[in-house]
């Protein structure tokens, strides 16, 4: 498995450095509306990180509290709130994790990280050596539209990422993310 240049960690911390400081506003808009929507705009979820390293991700609350903790593709589409459908869609619920992307926890290119109970997917990605590297806000599988539903094909093409990820591509797969291309982690009705 090919290492991640290290130059993409500088990247990840000026980007998001920035990213918070210019999103600031919207932060604290999105974080007051969520506060009338479900009284708790903050989602908290452990996830598998880096080295298998489980982390406390950070979203904007797209669902009803008391919903089950299950990826996404198992998730109950009735419990995403009005709100948390335009989070969503516009990926602006994905706004706190550049907090965790500066904290060292992520990226904001790489391998969406998993559920400690995603098994299947955790053996798969364990296989391919996808958690050598830091998971990511969004990636190749995100812009191709490949869910965590299909954990073989996942993985591979996490390790399809990663084996050729440079400056380059990092910069492509965070232009194709802003362009909306991909829908990768989505709800089925």
């Amino acid at each position: 498995m090919k290492r991640v240049p290290r130059m993409l960690r500088i990247f990840d911390l000026m980007l998001a450095v920035l990213g918070l400081l210019l999103c600031a506003p919207v932060l604290m808009l999105l974080y007051c509306v969520g506060l009338f929507d479900t009284g708790a705009p903050l989602f908290r979820q452990v996830r598998v990180g880096w080295h298998q390293k489980p982390f406390v991700l950070i979203k904007f609350r797209t669902m009803r509290l008391g919903t089950p903790h299950v990826g996404t593709h198992l998730a109950d589409a009735a419990a995403v709130t009005r709100w948390g459908r335009f989070l969503r869609r516009s990926k602006l619920d994905e706004l706190p994790q550049l907090w965790n992307v500066l904290k060292g926890e992520m990226s904001l290119v790489g391998p969406r990280p998993c559920l400690p109970n995603q098994t299947e997917l955790i053996a798969e990605r364990a296989a391919r050596g996808v958690f050598a590297v830091r998971p990511g806000i969004t990636g190749l599988a995100q812009i191709q539209g490949i869910d965590m539903s299909r954990p073989q094909l996942l993985a591979q093409t996490d390790a399809q990422m990663i084996a050729t990820l440079g400056a380059l591509q990092y910069f492509r797969y965070l232009w194709w993310t802003l362009l909306g291309h991909g829908r990768g982690d989505r709800i089925r009705p």
